[in-house]
């Protein structure tokens, strides 16, 4: 056992395909590498197992119901490497938004389990480690679909098809992507229920609309692989139209959007489970994508991270 244990995650979003995906239509998730959560366990003679994070600081018992997910990890994993003797503090530094639909409890469980097989100084491979983050999802999160997980430690997109697991996918496009949160918790229940309500009241149309954002995710995987950023962003700005009247976006990310293509994006959408969260832009440089980055605080924006799109390679 070292004196340390480091694990290193990073956010995700939905590029396309959020709630139509519940339908049985594809979707592309995107990591966002460096927007980034760390952990960092240090081993000590005195205070038992301390956590410090902006949430939270205080003993591992105490943890609030809310990080309920995190403990029953961490106390797997203590059980894991007979490590309930072994005293510790661990540190949460994460640049992640909770509830903006980013993937923060994924990735906060995805970098626990690296510093505790790094701490311990046993490998780890991808299969293990998404099966014990499953463990935090599922307090956190109930029935996870895994994406979440799969991409916030990973360096490719993902294809992914409900029940199936998420296809890597090659991503040769050079842009940059700039993310804007509303401020707003998303309300991904309330998002579910209003498209469910649109199947259910205006089913044609309604089902047209998710049928759309599928064949609009496969065009999405090509324009990926192919560096067509023009087109991406058109697919974008449709998705976006799909989305609206799906019922799942609002009046603040819907300003931000509009903000963001009067202003030269190439195209701009919600991500997530909408009803606030956040919103996404492309921009063909990083010049461009910071002064967008500026105009959408001026505009409402509470924070702002800018991403640059290149090419990727899978990794564990």
């Amino acid at each position: 056992m070292k004196e340390q244990g480091i694990g290193h995650s990073h956010a995700k979003l939905i590029l396309m395909g959020e709630h139509s995906v519940v339908y049985g239509e594809p979707a592309i998730a995107l990591p966002l590498p460096d927007i980034t959560l760390t952990v960092t366990i240090d081993r000590t003679d005195k205070g038992g197992h301390q956590i410090k994070s902006r949430y939270f600081t205080g003993p591992l018992n105490k943890l609030p119901e809310k990080m309920a997910g995190v403990q029953r990890l961490i106390a797997s994993l203590m059980h894991r490497f007979n490590g309930e003797s072994d005293q510790w503090v661990m540190t949460i530094e994460s640049q992640l938004p909770a509830e903006r639909g980013m993937g923060s409890s994924a990735a906060t469980a995805i970098a626990i389990v690296r510093a505790f097989f790094d701490l311990y100084e046993e490998q780890l491979s991808r299969e293990l480690l998404l099966q014990l983050a499953d463990i935090e999802e599922e307090v956190t999160h109930r029935s996870p679909s895994g994406l979440d997980a799969a991409t916030v430690s990973s360096t490719s997109p993902l294809y992914f098809i409900k029940g199936k697991e998420g296809v890597a996918l090659k991503m040769n496009l050079h842009t940059t992507m700039v993310i804007a949160d509303t401020g707003i918790k998303g309300a991904t229940k309330e998002a579910i229920d209003a498209v469910k309500n649109e199947l259910e009241t205006n089913h044609d149309s309604a089902q047209s609309h998710i049928n759309h954002l599928g064949k609009l995710v496969n065009l999405t995987r090509d324009y990926l692989k192919n560096d067509e950023s023009m087109s991406l962003g058109i697919a974008l700005n449709s998705a976006q139209n799909d989305l609206k009247a799906l019922k799942v976006s609002e009046p603040h990310l819907e300003h931000l959007i509009a903000t963001a293509n009067r202003n030269g994006a190439l195209g701009a959408k919600l991500t997530g489970g909408g009803r606030g969260g956040c919103m996404f832009a492309l921009t063909k440089t990083a010049l461009g994508a910071r002064k967008l980055a500026g105009i959408l605080k001026d505009n409402g924006a509470q924070q702002v991270w800018l991403q640059p799109l290149g090419d990727t390679e899978e990794s564990n």
